[in-house]
């Protein structure tokens, strides 16, 4: 059973959902002693995903719950911004002066000068999404949310027209996991678990593709170290090998793809070679990759995140899902590729979000220009107002957006008003004028959805709060009641009435069955997962060649937005295009802003143990690199662009390619000997062919910093 008091004469098992932004969603199983704290956290052996395993960082999530520092009363900023004065404030209080900040900043500039802004801090879409509602019903500009998935899935979905696949699950049956431009044993450890069943029950060979020899590399039997923004040159060749050499599925294609005979004649020129030049891998190591997917049918392209974060990572991820296409991968089990399964599931959300209240005529900002829009720029601001008042739920652009010069400038005019709803003091709240705390997942009542599995999974509240702290839907009704909005529709119900609103207009069932199912698998049947009753366009055939303006993705922008960046120069067929921040002579090096183990973007920070076991904000170095410079372990460098510059110590290591630097974990940019994060250097223009933030495409220069 679940939890929500405690018992207080034996511990119990609770059962809920990790709610942070990983495609893995575990199913946990939390240990509640008899004074009503948790303790240990376990991956939930029940749940097929799961099966158990969950990451460190989270298994010791009550150092995070029980945090000396964390925020437990509303503040209000009493000296300069980013001073660290603050006074304590009563919660009505506080959401009186949001509100009437609101109100004053619509008065002068329009609604549109109000700016709701919000993120994946929490997955529950109760909590995340609720914010959305209250934007659409008061007419607040609009947010289109660019910084993480855009590149990806468009890329996925050009292809094949839907983002969904076979099951994650099958790679534990697989003969070849083909890991792609993630770090699973870092980010997404479940995915390790199937790919390890399978080499130990089946002989599976584990390939992994990444820009350094991480973690995962070390896992693999095959691991292919490419330059960053190359991977669709590798692609390229790989299904030039499989027309040459006879592996390519052409009954298959002609089946299930648009223009096989046109791809083909495309690659004639994509050889090994031709790719080798462009990937810095050696032609063996291409022809070795491809024999090996072209001669195992039972092959799982397993597609991450990370090899997308170029700004030519849409045409990447569309040319590493076109080699099942080729090979015909799709209709065996344990085959075919697979990236998120956002799509499989078929929820309906409109009544949380408050969509039919949504007027097409409030512009649309862009998240991940948020230094841009604070800061003037016209452009960004879609030639509209300023924007003069935010409410921040869920996220900490102040450390994890790009450009992060112009967005701290931004916060820090005085003409700005910015609430913050809150865990702990980040780099964002310290900015804030009003600062709120927020409960934490095991706190409040949630739903939420797998992108990397099937699951939908229910998180019930399974202990009390502090009894100062509130939830994301508390200011939301509150402030919809101080603003005049709290009659319109989808206002006024509970975490757990909305859950089991949503459940019962999507015909799934019960909040009652959801509780005590504890989740729901909305895995599509093997045909439908395996688009073998045809791929997500009308006329069921897979696209080796992409409509870019026009096409189709779950992150499309509004009509408003149209086709962002420079989508005319994407490639009529898969192929490597030349659209990254390439280096050059006053730039010799590309700077990739990888995950750190023990952080998950800018949470976790916090915790003690995860701050002691990842040291300090270093950089990694090739020694060729390092020698040419004159710098020794433990060495300061200076590394910069046009956007800005960092200083970082550096570690030498044999993990990263000559011209390529490695900056790993968004630590605070308190943690930095500068107090400026990594993100000063990324940059925010946005990526073809529908926006996104290209923080792994970076070039800068390097030189030892002055003793």
């Amino acid at each position: 059973m679940n939890i929500a008091t405690p018992d207080l004469t034996k511990s119990r098992i609770g059962h809920t959902a990790c709610p942070h932004d990983c495609p893995s969603t575990c199913a946990l199983d939390v240990e509640i002693g008899p004074d009503g704290r948790i303790g240990r956290m376990r991956g939930s052996a029940d749940n097929s995903y799961t099966a158990g395993v969950i990451c460190a960082k989270v298994a010791r999530y009550a150092e995070r719950l029980y945090h000396p520092e964390r925020l437990l009363t509303p503040l209000r900023r009493r000296g300069e911004k980013g001073s660290g004065d603050w006074q304590e404030i009563g919660w009505d209080a506080a959401l009186d002066e949001i509100a009437e900040a609101f109100v004053k900043a619509e008065a002068r500039h329009g609604s549109e000068a109000v700016w709701p802004y919000f993120y994946a801090g929490t997955m529950g879409w109760v909590q995340r999404d609720s914010i959305e509602r209250l934007r659409f019903a008061k007419r607040y500009s609009g947010y289109f949310d660019t910084v993480c998935v855009n590149m990806a899935w468009t890329g996925f979905v050009m292809g094949t027209g839907s983002l969904h696949g076979p099951d994650p699950r099958e790679m534990a049956k697989s003969d070849c996991v083909v890991i792609w431009g993630t770090n699973a044993v870092v980010t997404q450890v479940n995915v390790m678990t199937h790919a390890i069943r399978a080499r130990k029950e089946r002989g599976a060979r584990i390939v992994v593709i990444d820009i350094y020899d991480n973690a995962t590399m070390k896992q693999a039997d095959l691991a292919l170290v490419v330059r960053p923004g190359t991977d669709a040159a590798l692609a390229c060749a790989v299904m030039h090998v499989a027309f040459r050499d006879g592996y390519a599925d052409r009954a298959y294609m002609a089946r299930y793809a648009d223009d096989p005979a046109g791809l083909e004649a495309h690659l004639a020129t994509r050889t090994p070679e031709w790719a080798a030049a462009i990937t810095g891998l050696s032609v063996a190591e291409i022809e070795a990759f491809a024999r090996l997917v072209g001669e195992t049918k039972r092959t799982y392209f397993r597609l991450g995140y990370g090899f997308t974060r170029q700004r030519n990572g849409a045409a990447a991820m569309h040319a590493a899902t076109s080699i099942a296409t080729v090979l015909g991968s799709w209709q065996h089990e344990g085959g075919g590729a697979f990236h998120n399964n956002g799509q499989a599931y078929r929820l309906d959300k409109s009544e949380l979000m408050g969509t039919a209240m949504e007027d097409p005529s409030i512009r649309v900002l862009d998240q991940s220009q948020i230094g841009r829009i604070l800061t003037g720029d016209a452009e960004a601001l879609r030639h509209g107002p300023p924007v003069t008042a935010m409410l921040i739920q869920n996220t900490n652009p102040v450390n994890v957006m790009p450009e992060q010069r112009l967005v701290k400038q931004g916060f820090l005019r005085d003409d700005l008003f910015t609430a913050v709803h809150e865990q702990f003091m980040t780099d964002t709240a310290r900015l804030a004028d009003l600062v709120l705390p927020a409960t934490m997942f095991v706190e409040h009542d949630d739903i939420y959805r797998g992108g990397g599995q099937s699951h939908l999974l229910f998180g019930p509240k399974l202990v009390e709060p502090p009894a100062t702290v509130r939830t994301n839907l508390f200011v939301i009704e509150e402030l919809a009641r101080r603003l005049g909005v709290a009659d319109r529709p989808g206002f006024g119900y509970t975490e757990r009435e909305m859950i089991d609103r949503i459940l019962r207009r999507s015909n799934m069932g019960t909040l009652a069955d959801f509780e005590a199912n504890r989740w729901i698998d909305c895995q599509p049947d093997f045909e439908t997962a395996h688009f073998l009753n045809g791929f997500a366009y009308p006329d069921g055939r897979f696209r080796f060649s992409p409509d870019w303006r026009n096409g189709p993705s779950p992150v499309k922008p509004p009509e408003s937005l149209g086709a962002m960046g420079p989508y005319q120069g994407l490639p009529a067929f898969p192929d490597h295009v030349e659209l990254i921040e390439s280096t050059d002579a006053d730039h010799p090096f590309r700077l990739a802003t990888s995950p750190a183990r023990n952080f998950l973007n800018s949470t976790f920070t916090e915790m003690p143990t995860s701050r002691q076991k990842e040291g300090r904000p270093e950089l990694l170095i090739s020694p060729a690199d390092a020698a040419a410079h004159a710098l020794a372990d433990g060495d300061v460098v200076r590394i910069g662009n046009p956007r800005g510059e960092v200083r970082l110590h550096v570690r030498l290591s044999e993990t990263v390619r000559p011209g390529v630097v490695i900056a790993e974990g968004l630590w605070p940019n308190s943690s930095h000997l500068d107090g400026e994060g990594i993100n000063v250097l990324t940059g925010a223009d946005a990526v073809a062919p529908y926006g996104g933030a290209a923080v792994h495409d970076t070039k800068v220069w390097l030189r030892k910093d002055a003793p």
